[in-house]
């Protein structure tokens, strides 16, 4: 998977808003397809996102040289998203569902439909964000674990038990 180049984020972490808005412009889509899997909310999502780039804004000085950026970017970003699952679970008692319909479109050949919308809707959050952040965004189990602050071993456990469950409910359909 390619990335930003690490020269474009030292410009940004010299307080350059235009290396910033490379930032974003790189991160933005993705960003809004975890943040809209994770939360079932387009304004939800939207806003974690925002969010999260704030957050990043504010950190980047701090953000030390070298240290592989996108996995440091997602670990704000999930976050940010835990944060708004936290805030709905006050207010609500029923599992947050999750709501692939507006992801049906191809993404990095990854194809959701309603059938498989349900059944992530069945997910534990942790397996449901492992699931993504590996089979959605591509992160190797390293870098779920820079994301998560997760073991490794740990994350394999829950993307292998989501894995399961897809299979089981889908019928043995899935090849993930």
């Amino acid at each position: 998977m390619n990335s930003i180049s690490a020269e474009v984020i030292e410009r940004a972490k010299r307080g350059d808003h235009q290396a910033f808005a490379e930032l974003v412009e790189w991160y933005h889509a993705r960003a809004l397809r975890f943040a809209r899997l994770m939360l079932d909310d387009t304004q939800d999502a939207e806003d974690a996102v925002q969010e999260a780039f704030v957050r990043v804004w504010d950190a980047l000085p701090r953000f030390r040289e070298g240290a592989p950026f996108e996995p440091w970017f997602f670990r704000v970003l999930a976050n940010r998203c835990r944060t708004a699952i936290g805030r709905r679970a006050r207010h609500q008692t029923d599992e947050l569902p999750i709501n692939l319909a507006d992801e049906r479109q191809e993404s990095d050949g990854v194809e959701f439909g309603d059938e498989v919308r349900r059944v992530l809707e069945t997910l534990p959050a942790e397996q449901r964000e492992a699931f993504l952040l590996h089979h959605v965004e591509g992160f190797d189990y390293d870098e779920i674990a820079a994301v998560t602050g997760a073991r490794s071993g740990a994350l394999r456990m829950r993307v292998k038990r989501a894995i399961d469950t897809l299979r089981t409910k889908l019928g043995g359909v899935v090849n993930a």
